[in-house]
């Protein structure tokens, strides 16, 4: 064994004792703390011998830093399908997507049974006027199979690019490979679209949650009203196609209809895992009525928002199940630029329920209609042909209209 593996096994070795004597300490007098830490120098020695056949006789030569990153990507990879590990370029592309902004094809992306699953093109981008659509898998980029299971960060690391250049990406549907050229852009996406239904009705569609959400839908709101030369009688929240973001911005967008209660609960084990998210008193129109519309590609945040008015009451959730989306992942800055994007809890509606792998159930159950919602953020609304949307305006026009004395 040469003395740089010798190096590395002392090293996993340490830190694996290290976690389990921090871990079991109260054990240290018992029995079976000898056989824990036999068991973690097994294991980094099996680490060790593995290491050093990979260099000695793997086809082609493999710098150390770079096989003990992928023995690192592949420890949190193997963890559940949302967790991974971040390289300086990935971290940055991360954080900057949480502000709306990035370059790319606009596709959101999950790993389902061990393959690359479209939730939703993201309104506006390339990926969405190319055709792709929620449910489609992901087969090849540029021709290239895409063979390694669980890694989502690779998947996007092949569809990211600068902007201008050429990507075709293969996608699977109906036993159909269809591919799809684009080119790469910089995805700024306003995250809000306004317009009226109807004189006192209005209607706004969120496409994600970034940082800005909240902003943007107060201010769309807000113009509706003033344009309205007052408080609106109804409002459609469109949610459908809306792959999630930012927690605390769907936190943010739920407190803006709801004037107490709680949002979202998070179980996890640390501390700072587990937390309670409550409304704070003002309800921006008023208690006036409100549908909100949800699909299969409506995940995550999306959920957040329509499980909480939904259970409060406050919001009618019309259309078909959610994607089932119910962990919450928190990135961890890591030394050099670098973080590890990990699980860390599991949220729960204001009713406890866990919606992962179930999702929210609507309280109207409309299929989706071929072609809506427009993948164009700003796309014309068809108020008969979209059935989900039509149903929302029959709702909205049936109730009396009621508003809160709140002052």
């Amino acid at each position: 064994m040469s003395l740089k593996v010798r190096a590395v096994l002392v090293v996993v070795v340490g830190m694996v004792l290290g976690l389990s004597l921090s871990v079991g300490g109260g054990l240290l007098g018992d029995q079976k703390a000898p056989n824990k830490e036999e068991l973690a120098w097994e294991q980094a020695r099996l680490f060790a011998e593995v290491l050093e056949r990979v260099k000695r006789d793997y086809v082609e030569p493999i710098d150390d830093a770079e096989l003990l990153e992928s023995a690192i990507r592949g420890m949190v990879r193997d963890l559940d399908a949302h967790s991974q590990y971040l390289d300086a370029r990935e971290y940055r592309d991360i954080r900057a997507s949480t502000t709306g902004s990035y370059t790319g094809i606009g596709i959101e992306i999950d790993e389902i049974d061990g393959k690359i699953i479209v939730i939703s093109p993201i309104a506006g981008s390339p990926a969405a006027r190319s055709g792709i659509r929620s449910g489609d898998q992901v087969f090849a980029v540029d021709g290239k199979e895409l063979e390694i299971v669980g890694d989502l960060a690779e998947t996007v690391g092949h569809l990211r690019g600068h902007a201008g250049t050429k990507v075709t990406v293969t996608v699977l549907r109906d036993n159909e490979f269809i591919d799809h050229e684009m080119r790469r852009q910089v995805v700024r996406v306003a995250s809000v679209h306004r317009e009226f239904l109807a004189p006192s009705y209005g209607y706004v569609r969120v496409s994600q949650f970034s940082e800005n959400t909240a902003r943007e839908l107060t201010r769309a709101v807000d113009e509706l009203q003033d344009a309205n030369g007052g408080l609106l009688q109804g409002l459609v929240l469109d949610l459908r196609n809306n792959p999630g973001g930012v927690l605390d911005s769907a936190v943010a967008v739920s407190d803006l209809f709801l004037n107490a209660g709680v949002i979202v609960t998070a179980e996890g084990r640390t501390i700072d895992s587990r937390f309670t998210r409550s409304a704070h008193r003002g309800d921006i129109l008023d208690g006036a009525s409100m549908v909100v519309l949800v699909n299969g590609g409506s995940a995550s945040a999306s959920e957040i928002v329509a499980g909480a008015l939904q259970d409060h009451g406050r919001a009618l959730v019309v259309g078909t199940s959610t994607f089932g989306k119910g962990m919450v992942q928190t990135v961890v800055p890591l030394s050099k630029g670098r973080a590890i994007k990990l699980t860390t809890s599991r949220y729960y509606t204001p009713s406890g329920d866990s919606i992962h792998e179930v999702g929210i159930t609507p309280d109207i159950y409309i299929e989706d209609t071929a072609g809506f919602p427009d993948l164009s953020l700003s796309g014309l609304l068809d108020r008969e042909a979209d059935e989900q949307l039509a149903q929302a305006i029959d709702h909205l026009q049936a109730r009396p209209v009621m508003h809160s004395n709140a002052n």
